[in-house]
Order: C-alpha cells, then sequence, then structure tokens
C-alpha cells in the first residue's frame, strides 16, 4: 500500500487502479509458465525490450536518459539515478506514467488499459478489481466463508469431471452442493457481480469476480436476493440468492432434478479461462470459517 500511495502522489492515478493492475499481473504470471515468477513485491511484468527499448542494444540498460532515446517503457521512480527492472517502485512508477498519457480519470485510464492489454476481458477485471480496492479501502481481502451457512443441512461430494449428458456430452465443471429450497446461496469472499441472469444448463445463476483473478460461479438458483446487480460489490458471506433447481431448458424452467448449487471456479490468465476443481477450496473454507466462529 505505501509504494501504491507514493504512485498516487507522483501521478494523482487514483491507488486502487495501480493495485489492480499489479495484482493482475501477479495472478497471470502465478497462473502461466511462460512469464517468470513475480521476485519482488511488485507484480508488473515487462519484457526487457520493453523496458530498455526495442531498438537498445542492451537490454539490461537502466539509464534513464538512454531508455528514454530508445523509447523504453523504463522510469526511474526513486529517483536513485537509475531505472531498474529489479526495483518495485521503478516497475510500479513506469506503469503509471505509462497511463498517465492518458489522463487519470477514469475514461481515459480504461482506454490506456485497453491499448496496452488489447483485450476486453482483461481492461474489465481490472477495472472490476479496482472498484473493489476502492471499496474496502485495502488490500487484505483473501477471507472466505462456504457458500451456505454452516449450520444449513446439506451435502456434497467431489463430483467435478464427472459426465454430464444434458446438452450433449460434457464434463461436469463444479461442485454440487444439495440442500432444501431456498436455502440462503452466500458469496464466498471479496469480489465483484459480473454476471447475473437465466443459463439453459444453469438456470438462474450469478459470477462473481474476486481479485485473485477467479471468477466464481453459482448456478440452479431458486431467484437472486433483492437488489443485486451486475457491478455490486460484495464480501464473504453477501446473500446473493438461494438453493433451487432452476435450467436445463428455457427460462422459468424448474423442477428437472433435486435442489442444489452448482458452485464452479474458472481462472483467467491473461488469454483464457479454465475451470479447476473446486471441491478443495470449499473444504478448506468450511474449515477455516468454523475456526474463526470458535474464536468469538
Amino acid at each position: 500500500m505505501e509504494l501504491y500511495t507514493k504512485v498516487e502522489a507522483v501521478t494523482q492515478i487514483p491507488w486502487y487502479y495501480i493495485a489492480a493492475v499489479d495484482q493482475y499481473e501477479r495472478n497471470v504470471r502465478q497462473a502461466r509458465k511462460d512469464l517468470p515468477k513475480a521476485e519482488g513485491i511488485a507484480g508488473v511484468y515487462f519484457k526487457p525490450e520493453e523496458w530498455a527499448g526495442l531498438l537498445n542494444p542492451n537490454l539490461e540498460d537502466n539509464n534513464p536518459v538512454s531508455i528514454q532515446f530508445f523509447n523504453g517503457i523504463g522510469f526511474d521512480g526513486n529517483g536513485d539515478g537509475k531505472a531498474s527492472l529489479k526495483d518495485d517502485e521503478d516497475v510500479l512508477q513506469a506503469f503509471a506514467q505509462y497511463l498517465l498519457t492518458y489522463g487519470t480519470d477514469h475514461e481515459n485510464i480504461k482506454i490506456g488499459l485497453w491499448n496496452y492489454y488489447k483485450r476486453d476481458k482483461t481492461v474489465g477485471i481490472i477495472i472490476g478489481k479496482a472498484m473493489i480496492y476502492r471499496h474496502f479501502g485495502r488490500l487484505d481481502l483473501d477471507t472466505h466463508v462456504f457458500p451456505m451457512p454452516l449450520r444449513s443441512n446439506h451435502s456434497y461430494n467431489n463430483t467435478w469431471g464427472d459426465a454430464r449428458g444434458w446438452g450433449g456430452r460434457r464434463i461436469h465443471e463444479g461442485t454440487d452442493i444439495f440442500a432444501g429450497y431456498g436455502v440462503p446461496v452466500r458469496a464466498t469472499g471479496y469480489g465483484i457481480v459480473e454476471m447475473k441472469g437465466w443459463n439453459k444448463y444453469g438456470g438462474w445463476r450469478v459470477g462473481i469476480r474476486d481479485i485473485n483473478n477467479t471468477y466464481h460461479y453459482f448456478a440452479h438458483l431458486s431467484g437472486f436476493s433483492k437488489d443485486l446487480k451486475v457491478g455490486q460489490i460484495v464480501e464473504p458471506g453477501t446473500v446473493i440468492g438461494g438453493v433451487g433447481s432452476s435450467g436445463y431448458g428455457p427460462p422459468g424452467t424448474s423442477g428437472k432434478f433435486p435442489p442444489h448449487l452448482h458452485y464452479g471456479m474458472y481462472k483467467d490468465n491473461g488469454y483464457t479461462e479454465w475451470s479447476f476443481d473446486p471441491y478443495p477450496h470449499l473444504k478448506l473454507w468450511a474449515r477455516q470459517e468454523r475456526a474463526r466462529l470458535k474464536k468469538k
């Protein structure tokens, strides 16, 4: 946070945009094998040729004057006379200086992000992160809870990857949690509502993106919580709807299977998105929530 607020003081770009870019890039680097893992505090990654300049014969150049001459993005952010790829403050200030060429307001920052990443989804994810950070005013947003109240009558097994036949052969991309009709369904973490509506497979469903580029998918709901809307910021335990049996047909279809919540998790790596098994996370979050409740 100290780094982000320093960047804000110099550029007037709100800290939460810098934090969102940094967190997005950190998560992408964790999810991909073709990018080096972050060694310092900052997660933003620049290729050496981007940093030093495409035509710069010295890709390890840290002289701000020669880097500027070769149109590199490298920047001396801490005033030590060097523009170092290994210095967190230099790296964050370099990205902020790039954004500053577009402006410091929301719309121009979005334009700058699009011109840098050339991917609408990436821009949407970063802006969503920024809004989450702005709303809570802090970076520590990793607490999770189970999708239903722990005292509710529910059961689940590891069904990720099982075969599914309705609508064609496909695998089950989630964990089914069986419970009574209308049992509250809760957001499992801090995030922003990316999607709300009907799907012929999932029925009434909600999608929430957290700060780790993970998309949480809640399907077969009986309905949505009052006033729940796309763009809404949620926190662990926010009720988003109820357990139902909607789906497998046109809008309004219900009752083709026992009431349950289909809970899925998907990871974005900057290019594509894929599902992964939520079962171990659900078990972990339930244990963590029980431990927190015992301390109260």
